[in-house]
């Protein structure tokens, strides 16, 4: 997800994906300890949209 679809998405919005991308990433993390997952890149890339997604909510909150 890129910059600029974040910045498209209304506080709401990214709460709940951030909420989401959160249990991915807990999923992902579990999968690698127990059985291996296919993409390790997976996880850095899931860990840059949850902070470009905070970064966005956290901008938005303060604009408001």
């Amino acid at each position: 997800m890129d910059m600029n679809e974040i910045s498209k998405m209304d506080s709401n919005t990214l709460g709940k994906k951030i909420t989401e991308a959160k249990a991915q990433l807990f999923n992902l993390k579990f999968q690698k300890h127990t059985s291996g997952i296919q993409k390790p890149n997976d996880l850095k890339v899931l860990k840059k949209d949850i902070a470009r997604m905070s970064t966005a909510l956290t901008l938005k909150k303060k604009s408001e």
